[in-house]
């Protein structure tokens, strides 16, 4: 293990053992006050980001193994799950909610926003953190002014079908495991996670989360603003709504029994 991955390591599990420390305050504080859901959900999903950020930085900028990458992208997603609190940290996920009466649509709306909010600023902070200069990598990139190109490589159609397509994997995953023990869930959907980052993210990344492309994909030079939220936003949301339709709607309705035809017994003629 290189000095700059064992920073970087080492970066990730301070950010997660600070925003668990600063969710554990923000729980006892906002107890009675109804907030500290928003609160929750603002901490949560800073947290995500600014792993995300480290570890798009790693794969892209330190040219880690590719099995490297997707190992650590796989403990990451398990340690977020672990970790949420409640919180659900992607805008789709808060829509899916809505859609089942979890939340109401207010709610739902507050939760985008912090997510939204947090993701603006864990843009914002993470370049503070690569200015301390703690590894080589940092250092390097804060050379060449933070740049990152755009990661979709592809037409757009492509693009936003790949993102369709790995937000409705994830979407089936979180649905037909929402019975499992939490402890095995987690792993569970993190392997589908890791699977379609390895089979999309050659293409795009494979973000699925649009908060989160808004915090780590929409700097990038490369494409205009309209054409990302084509496929990190309209992609995602498509991908989901087809998930929950599909296993809500479609799949009873052909699963039901057809309708018995058997005409009724005739009586019998009176002789």
């Amino acid at each position: 293990m290189t000095a700059d991955v064992a920073v970087s390591l080492s970066l990730l599990v301070g950010i997660v053992a600070l925003s668990d420390a600063t969710r554990r305050l923000l729980n006892r504080a906002l107890v009675d006050t109804g907030l500290s859901v928003y609160a929750v959900e603002l901490v949560s999903t800073f947290q995500l980001c600014c792993c995300t950020h480290e570890l798009k930085l790693l794969s892209e900028v330190g040219g880690i193994e590719p099995r490297l990458s997707l190992t650590l992208t796989y403990l990451a997603s398990v340690i977020h799950g672990l970790t949420f609190s409640g919180a659900i940290g992607n805008p789709s996920g808060a829509l899916e909610h809505a859609y089942h009466a979890k939340l109401s649509g207010g709610c739902a709306l507050r939760r985008i926003a912090c997510q939204f909010v947090a993701a603006a600023a864990a843009r914002a902070a993470v370049p503070l953190i690569w200015g301390m200069g703690l590894s080589g990598l940092h250092v390097r990139h804060k050379l060449f002014g933070y740049r990152c190109i755009s990661p979709i490589h592809g037409p757009l159609p492509k693009a936003a079908a790949v993102e369709f397509a790995c937000a409705f994997a994830v979407q089936t995953a979180i649905t037909h495991t929402r019975t499992v023990d939490e402890k095995y869930r987690v792993h569970a959907v993190a392997a589908v996670i890791a699977t379609v980052v390895y089979a999309g993210g050659s293409v795009t990344g494979a973000v699925f989360n649009p908060a989160l492309a808004f915090s780590t994909q929409f700097p990038c030079s490369g494409n205009s603003f309209l054409e990302y939220c084509l496929v990190y936003w309209l992609g995602p949301l498509m991908g989901m709504m087809s998930s929950v339709l599909l296993f809500d709607k479609l799949v009873p309705l052909l699963g039901r029994k057809p309708p018995s035809l058997h005409l009724p017994l005739e009586t019998k003629k009176r002789t």
